[in-house]
């Protein structure tokens, strides 16, 4: 198979990202004229054709072409995640044979993951106090007839579920990846203990992973710009500017503190801890934001990261495949962020009381909150329920502004997304460059 040119990919990707905004100003433009002018019967008939969830109760007869298109293209790489992070992990394994150098690799991996989202809490926690203080949370329109309770989790159950107590289930459930990552870390050290003993696995294991690779590249580079633009379109489609009004400053300073990061954070953690130019990195994980950004799924996005980094950035295989998928499922500096700032908003809105240790149970819960949070849309707000329960904020005006965080945080998991898995790829070049394992030329070019 030809390989296409990633620069090609990543102008066709900018092309879908314009045209998908331009589409959806438009298309938010159209929908409120047609609701403010009392017209809603043509916008449920152009909504139904085109952008309507076909699986939501209501829309049996619905068309939702534009969600068709989104939702083959993200199952299509949801199909290969757990085969892609199970291979890649223990071929990860197999390939470091110094076990010193594993365990070192391993506690870099960690030890950077968990610094850059307490960064991100710590900013959070501030800028978010300094708006709770300011009263920029408060007196939020909230309508509480109709309101309902949702069912809350205890965080810890991430550390229990991280073990699967059944290896074939862990290997059938997408929801499940730290469970996965843990099966594949127990086999490839196996496999490294036994070295030459064991051949076929390790074989087996590269087989799939070149099957998986030839797949994702020829789904990335013919269907993503088409999806692309299909996903964001339908985004501004389906949430309006109405849903934003209410809580324009939770959007605000949310999306202000992920940009930020996005476009700081990341490039001083490269300078700080390689001493290259940020500049090659910010161009080349443009089209991985890009990606993240619109399909909102870390796990969607992961073959798409795990390409750039070995084939543009530099980034040895070895260290590439092993923290990449962990990364997916432990290194949430977006999340992390956005359930801070979602917590002090519902804290405003329902007159909540925050002191300095409650800000500081809230940091503790949102680092582990993240942890647990599945690498697919939405996620990150729904996981925030744990947060607010392990603080005690439960009224019913803060479930109400719970179900309002709910409604609109949609392009807020979007550019969530689009930092995590930057913030992965950082990680990534951190722990190459230390270990002697980035092609610096590559990285440069």
């Amino acid at each position: 198979m030809q390989r296409k040119d990633p620069k090609n990919l990543t102008v066709k990707m900018l092309i879908s990202m314009v045209a998908a905004v331009i589409c959806s100003v438009a298309v938010i433009t159209l929908r409120e004229k047609l609701l403010a002018g009392g017209d809603a019967a043509t916008w449920k008939t152009i909504n139904d054709l085109l952008f309507a969830d076909i699986s939501a109760a209501g829309n049996e007869k619905a068309i939702g072409l534009f969600y068709i298109i989104g939702q083959l293209f993200v199952r299509a790489l949801q199909l290969v995640i757990v085969p892609m992070v199970f291979t890649s992990i223990v071929l990860a394994m197999v390939r470091i044979s110094d076990s010193r150098k594993l365990g070192r690799i391993s506690g870099k991996t960690v030890g950077l993951f968990l610094f850059t989202t307490v960064c991100g809490i710590l900013l959070a926690a501030v800028a978010g106090m300094i708006a709770y203080n300011a009263g920029a949370f408060n007196n939020t329109a909230l309508d509480l007839s109709g309101s309902t309770g949702s069912t809350g989790a205890n965080p810890l159950m991430i550390v229990i579920n991280a073990i699967p107590n059944n290896f074939a289930g862990a290997l059938s459930n997408n929801g499940g990846v730290l469970a996965i990552v843990f099966s594949a870390v127990a086999v490839g050290l196996a496999v490294n203990a036994l070295k030459e003993k064991i051949e076929l696995l390790p074989k087996f294991c590269q087989e799939v992973s070149d099957i998986i690779t030839v797949i994702l590249s020829y789904i990335v580079n013919t269907f993503a710009p088409v999806a692309v633009f299909c996903l964001i379109t339908r985004t501004g489609a389906a949430y309006g500017v109405s849903h934003l009004k209410p809580a324009m400053a939770y959007v605000l300073l949310t999306t202000c503190l992920l940009l930020l990061v996005l476009f700081c954070g990341y490039a001083l953690l490269i300078k700080l801890t390689t001493g290259l130019d940020p500049r090659p990195f910010i161009r080349k994980i443009s089209k991985i934001a890009l990606f993240g950004f619109s399909t909102s799924s870390s796990a969607a996005t992961l073959p798409l990261n795990l390409k750039a980094a070995t084939e543009d950035l530099g980034v040895r295989e070895e260290i590439a495949s092993f923290v990449l998928p962990l990364g997916m499922t432990v290194n949430m500096d977006g999340t992390a962020i956005m359930q801070v700032v979602a917590t002090l908003f519902i804290a405003g809105c329902s007159g909540f009381p925050i002191s300095f240790s409650t800000l500081i149970v809230i940091g503790l819960l949102a680092i582990v909150a993240s942890i647990g949070t599945p690498a697919a849309p939405g996620a990150g707000a729904v996981i925030l329920f744990t947060i607010l329960s392990g603080i005690g904020l439960n009224s019913e005006i803060a479930l109400v502004a719970y179900s309002l965080i709910l409604a609109i945080n949609r392009p807020i998991e979007m550019l969530v997304t689009a930092l995590n898995v930057v913030g992965d790829t950082a990680c990534a070049i951190a722990v190459a460059k230390s270990e002697d394992a980035l092609d610096v030329a590559k990285y440069e070019a």
